[in-house]
């Protein structure tokens, strides 16, 4: 879709900003509002009950505040304490301003909430404005680029509440503002409802990824082979000439090691050996390939080396991920490596585990954390193909899951590709730069639109 641009142009005053349409003006955020503050800087700790503690991560994409999905609460108590600067109220902005630049959201609710140090909130006062569309205008790529080029710090991004009051501000008659607004709210709910459909296709996909897998380790690729009670719950039937066992038959299972304490002493550190650590499983897709972290001759003496092509398998906190180690390397105690026996091919022993992971997790110990130990895993049960047939099985789903990879991959570009154009047509529309007037007229007159598509062609305008 394109939009006309305006007849009549000005320059803005600002060199980058570039120009704006004729009968607009420029001033400052600050003079529209009555404060712009952030909440006392401390790090409440969570209760099971009590207030919403939102932080830039709950400024969700779709342009709202996430009061639902696993946000953080606080005490009554530690509310009041951080209320004492500010209390986020409705129609208030929530501005991201740490770390992650740029996010804005209108809080469009009652509810009592309060903010991380983080976010700030900006309380526009002025009557000739429509808050909505400054929120809009705060969530475009125009500002974010003039907070780029106000943070301080070398590190975290760290932006000043007085840097925010001076950022520069487009300014249209009021009932153009609220045209804006109403056109951006019909368009970007088109664009969110895209991407919706696109989150919930990569959501299916995992699940078949997943049935796929557990199906073809418990159950194999012969539909047509007699079958048999496994004994064991999760497995179910198996067929009939498999054999069920302990993991303990299957591989080896051998803990990872740092014995010294504190973990993070830097004395062991910065050397020449490969330290893996269970964020490069989680963010493997097969294979370990890469490491952060190095110990030297120090460090290695208090850790344990594992040999290339061993199955590592996480057992605390992200209980259940694995991938194959590319190179030699130490793990710490968080970790395990399995080394199959001439009965177990590690390719199948890598999809077994996956299909295993449920079962684990069921096993595994609660305190802080999950935590899953040696024994635990050596006497879960699971079914034993003949060699042979357990590389047959590695191969089909080595294919299977490249499809299911090579769909997710198409569904997050389509979704990248909608949230550019999401962030281009907001920026687009509150700084000037295409004429939406004429639309929102017509949509008032009940005129039909074509509805944004999500394919390749929806290059950003």
């Amino acid at each position: 879709m394109s939009f006309p641009a305006y007849e009549g142009k000005k320059h803005s005053g600002i060199e980058w900003f570039g120009d704006i349409p004729n009968h607009w003006t420029m001033t400052r955020l600050g003079r529209l509002c009555s404060d712009i503050n952030d909440v006392n800087h401390e790090m409440p700790k969570a209760v099971y009950e009590g207030v919403p503690f939102l932080s830039a991560k709950d400024l969700l994409d779709d342009g709202t505040l996430n009061f639902t999905r696993d946000v953080k609460m606080i005490s009554e108590k530690d509310f009041e304490n951080l209320s004492k600067k500010i209390r986020p109220q409705r129609d208030d902005i929530i501005y991201s301003r740490i770390g992650t630049l740029g996010k804005a959201r209108l809080v469009q609710t009652d509810e009592r909430f309060s903010i991380s140090y983080s976010c700030c909130v900006v309380r526009v006062s002025e009557e000739t404005v429509c808050k909505k569309f400054i929120c809009q205008l705060l969530d475009g790529e125009m500002l974010l680029t003039e907070a780029r080029m106000r943070t301080k710090g070398i590190g975290v991004p760290d932006l000043g509440l007085r840097e925010i009051s001076r950022f520069p501000i487009p300014l249209p008659p009021l009932d153009e503002q609220k045209a804006i607004s109403s056109f951006l709210d019909v368009e970007t709910s088109k664009i969110d409802g895209l991407v919706s459909e696109q989150r919930r296709l990569i959501e299916l996909l995992k699940e078949k990824r997943q049935a796929v897998i557990s199906h073809a380790v418990t159950k194999g690729l012969n539909p047509n082979a007699p079958m048999k009670p496994s004994g064991i719950q999760w497995l179910g039937d198996v067929p009939q000439h498999w054999t069920v066992k302990k993991l303990r038959y299957f591989a080896e299972v051998l803990r990872g090691k740092f014995t010294h304490r504190p973990r993070n002493d830097p004395a062991f550190y910065d050397g020449d050996f490969p330290f893996v650590q269970t964020g490069e499983i989680t963010g493997a897709s097969k294979y370990i390939t890469g490491y952060r972290q190095t110990l030297n001759e120090r460090g290695i003496s208090v850790s344990k080396q594992f040999p290339k092509g061993t199955l590592v398998m996480a057992i605390a906190a992200n209980i259940g991920d694995v991938a194959i180690l590319d190179f030699p390397a130490y793990f710490p105690d968080s970790i395990v490596g399995l080394v199959p026996n001439g009965t177990a091919d590690v390719m199948f022993m890598y999809f077994l585990m996956q299909a295993m992971k449920q079962p684990m997790v069921q096993t595994a110990t609660i305190s802080t954390q999950m935590n899953l130990n040696v024994e635990q895993i050596c006497s879960l049960s699971a079914a034993c193909p003949p060699v042979k047939e357990q590389q047959a099985i590695a191969d089909f789903l080595d294919k299977q899951v490249e499809t299911f990879s090579q769909l997710q991959a198409e569904a997050e570009r389509a979704i990248e590709l909608l949230q550019e154009r999401r962030t281009a047509l907001i920026s687009a529309a509150v700084t000037g730069k295409i004429d939406v007037r004429e639309f929102t007229s017509c949509e008032r007159q009940g005129a039909s639109r074509r509805p944004v598509r999500a394919t390749k062609q929806n290059e950003a305008k």
